[in-house]
């Protein structure tokens, strides 16, 4: 057992604060020498356990960085847009990183035991945590935690940054104020809910969105936006409230733009019926790997919510107008391609308009004639 080990169990037992008294008792009891610096090194690595995200936070608040993993007690990662990079970070072992888990799982007042093995919840300070206990992988406890973006980009920044190309900016400043209906689609971490906040910034001030989401990530610099977030259910199985849920609650909310912030269930549903009826200008993210799958995807999602193949497809050709593709290959993100649907013999299918290269190359699509249409 390590020192720290030895001095929590000390405190916890004869139900001891964590002060410089106590633990130079504690040190005592355990047989280690006492010093006034071995005493605040005690301290701090108690705190470090109780407080916050722990040894990770400093990782968490270094620059740029996105996501930070752990794989076990020995393996923490961090990623600051170039891909995971090993840290040297390390937990004292298996134990830490269990208490870890639990402990920020606790902060929500989420459940993470041998009966309840993993977890999926949003700190106070917005970072999104992923747990899984080590009864289900062969490296220990395993957490991932999604760091937000600090700064709302503009569109200004994405040109500047290479994330688009010019013609790219004006053509989704266009899909916005012409309230056209869109999807951004692309793989996890390739920026699509940073790219629907920017998008969601150019709507007028005088328009109300209401923004619904299973763990709250999207805050478009807007004066009026409602977010509202599911919850799971809770550790007797009562309490939950689903996507579907919200979208229905949020038409009652008098929407201008109904956004929902990633499309993963039966709430696709609800959101085509209601860019059916009059609710223009929604929008929402889907994970896909091009515009091209993005109607596959859709009718799945349709599925789970009881539609069938053909009117799946009839709601999707009805509600949706473009398509946007974002990609990620190693640290660049850059939209890729922006695509029109189209109705054929009964079932949609992406068409694309205009596609372009990482190099600022802009090519038109057989579709392009149609998206100048839109924006228009």
């Amino acid at each position: 057992m390590t020192p720290v080990a030895a001095v929590r169990d000390y405190l916890a037992r004869f139900q001891l604060p964590a002060d410089p008294a106590s633990v130079g008792t504690a040190l005592r009891a355990s047989g280690e020498l006492v010093t006034d610096a071995r005493v605040r090194s005690v301290l701090e690595d108690l705190r470090a356990e109780s407080e916050g995200a722990g040894i990770l936070d400093p990782l968490l608040a270094l620059p740029n960085v996105t996501d930070v993993v752990v794989n076990g007690p020995d393996r923490v990662y961090l990623d600051r847009g170039k891909g995971l990079e090993l840290t040297q970070t390390r937990f004292t072992d298996e134990a830490a990183v269990r208490r870890l888990a639990t402990r920020l799982a606790a902060m929500v007042g989420r459940r993470l035991d041998d009966g309840s093995p993993f977890v999926d919840a949003r700190l106070g300070s917005g970072v999104r945590v992923h747990a899984i206990l080590g009864s289900l992988t062969d490296c220990g406890t395993c957490l991932s935690l999604r760091v937000p973006h600090r700064k709302l980009l503009t569109m200004g920044d994405w040109v500047a940054g290479g994330g688009m190309c010019p013609q790219a900016a004006i053509i989704l400043q266009r899909l916005v104020a012409k309230r056209r209906a869109f999807l951004v689609s692309g793989g996890t971490g390739s920026g699509k809910t940073t790219l629907l906040a920017s998008l969601l910034s150019l709507i007028e001030p005088n328009e109300r969105l209401v923004v619904v989401e299973d763990s709250r990530e999207l805050a478009p610099s807007h004066p009026h936006c409602l977010r509202l977030e599911g919850r799971p259910a809770n550790a007797e199985g009562a309490g939950a409230v689903t996507l579907t849920d919200l979208v229905r609650q949020a038409l009652r909310m008098r929407p201008d733009r109904l956004v929902v912030g990633e499309v993963r269930g039966a709430e696709l549903v609800d959101l085509l019926m209601a860019l059916n009826t009059g609710h223009e200008g929604g929008c929402g993210t889907i994970h896909a790997n091009s515009v091209a799958d993005i109607p596959a995807r859709l009718e799945a999602l349709a599925a789970l919510g009881g539609l069938n193949r053909e009117a799946a497809h009839a709601q999707v050709a009805a509600a949706l107008d473009a398509l946007v593709h974002i990609r990620r290959i190693g640290p660049r993100r850059w939209v890729e391609e922006i695509g029109v649907l189209r109705p054929m013999e009964g079932i949609c299918q992406v068409v694309s308009a205009v596609r372009f290269d990482p190099d600022g190359t802009c090519t038109r699509g057989p579709a392009s004639g149609e998206l100048e249409r839109l924006v228009a």
